[in-house]
């Protein structure tokens, strides 16, 4: 790592050779606070990204809520915290925007709603590192300091679910009951995995993690005891300049064995039909959420049923986008939207109904969103799945994995569908 630096206003930039190395030192030092987040697009690009990877550490102010109001306490939060801010949003927050509950088990015990002003903000673009705090050469140098050794080892977990197969399939019959009832066209249909008296090195897991199935919304957040390992695909929603833009998912398939496999199974997702009617079903729920905050006729469908590849799979992302109205702020225009509608289903309210009735846990920061406020108004937020969550005081681990049913799902190929999310988290879990 070259000891060139430069300074700015309000930041030292520093050049560095070794990146990699870099950010696992960087999360080491991360981890002597208690508060850090940490989002990396691993050098995927896209056409609305600011940076390649930041990291906020510390907290200057915080602000933590349940689902009583809570978009109101981001608001004052946010108007008196200029700057950047990073946090996340619970799934569960859908109670504070309609007349809904939960009451399935939670063990994990996350707030419905986390946001700090960090002490320090780092930057990463290229292979060039902004840092803003109090002394930056001091900073940069401790982080250089720290060792970036991964235990070779990885844990060796046993995990339990809360279906069975049997009952997993059983419950997929009974939603699309629903949906012949005409209840519902699409649901989201959620279950979890979970260990109980574990211990794990966060950051391990994550290092690993983002090796076998980088993504371009990961993040490693960490409030307190509580921890969030996220290898998402997907964007929820983001903000640049006037413009909201929404990416949902909907469409999942297997990476081929060989390059002729593999555009075998991509050309096959994009003319399955099942596939392209749980998109376009959910790009029409979102093309109506936007509609509250956008701008009279501004609703625009930029990409329809784009097939992208990752490591583990291929996925079926559409785009949408607007011009955000005048008179609505960006916390109003994130909860216009939420929770996003690749993970509820349509309509909407009556598909979170359903799924607080068949669902057996609480989804809590799962399918809800990680992200951040910029000091130039813009924001961006993912939606939180293929992750991992722990919380370290009581040792409860979990995760969970779910898939949309329509009327010709197929409750075991849902079945694999969810094995299929899940199986770089096993992998790094050490389950077979």
């Amino acid at each position: 790592m070259g000891p060139l630096s430069f300074r700015y206003f309000f930041y030292m930039e520093f050049k560095v050779e070794n990146l990699e190395e870099f950010k696992i030192k960087a999360l080491y030092f991360a981890q002597t606070f208690e508060v850090f987040c940490y989002l990396d697009s691993n050098n995927i690009k896209e056409a609305y990204s600011k940076f390649d990877a930041l990291l906020a550490i510390g907290v200057r102010n915080e602000v933590s809520a349940t689902e009583v109001n809570a978009f109101g306490k981001l608001e004052a939060f946010k108007t008196n915290n200029p700057g950047w801010l990073a946090g996340y949003l619970s799934y569960d927050l859908k109670n504070e925007i309609e007349d809904l509950v939960s009451n399935n088990a939670d063990g994990l015990g996350f707030p419905d709603l986390y946001f700090f002003s960090p002490q320090i903000t780092i930057i990463i673009k290229g292979n060039l590192v902004e840092i803003n705090g109090d002394n930056e050469q001091e900073i940069y140098h401790t982080i250089l300091g720290q060792k970036a050794q991964i235990p070779p080892i990885k844990p060796n977990i046993t995990l339990k679910e809360k279906f069975t197969k049997p009952e997993y399939l059983a419950t997929v019959e009974k939603i699309k009951n629903h949906i012949q009832q005409g209840d519902i066209y699409v649901s989201n249909f959620c279950h979890e995995f979970f260990a109980e008296d574990v211990a794990i090195n966060p950051i391990s897991i994550f290092t690993w993690l983002m090796q076998i199935s980088p993504t371009p919304f990961a993040a490693l957040f960490k409030h307190r005891s509580h921890y969030t390992v996220c290898a998402s695909p997907e964007r929820f929603l983001c903000k640049r300049g006037n413009k909201l833009v929404s990416q949902p998912i909907k469409g999942t398939a297997k990476r081929g064995k060989d390059i002729k496999e593999d555009e075998a199974i991509k050309s096959a997702l994009k003319n399955n039909t099942k596939e392209l009617q749980e998109n376009v079903m959910i790009v029409d729920l979102v093309r109506n959420d936007l509609t509250r905050s956008a701008k009279q006729g501004t609703v625009q469908t930029e990409d329809l049923f784009g097939i992208y590849s990752f490591n583990q799979v291929h996925q079926m992302i559409s785009t949408i986008s607007c011009e955000l109205a005048d008179d609505i702020s960006e916390i109003q225009a994130i909860k216009n939207t939420f929770p996003m509608g690749s993970m509820t289903g349509a309509p909407k309210i009556k598909a979170m109904q359903l799924m607080e009735q068949y669902e057996r846990s609480k989804r809590g920061p799962y399918s809800g969103a990680i992200g951040y406020f910029s000091p130039d108004g813009d924001f961006d937020f993912n939606v939180t799945i293929r992750s991992l969550f722990y919380n370290q005081q009581n040792k409860y681990l979990s995760f969970q994995v779910g898939s949309a049913i329509t009327y010709h799902a197929n409750g075991m190929q849902e079945y694999e569908e969810c094995l299929l999310k899940a199986k770089a988290i096993l992998e790094v879990l050490g389950v077979d």
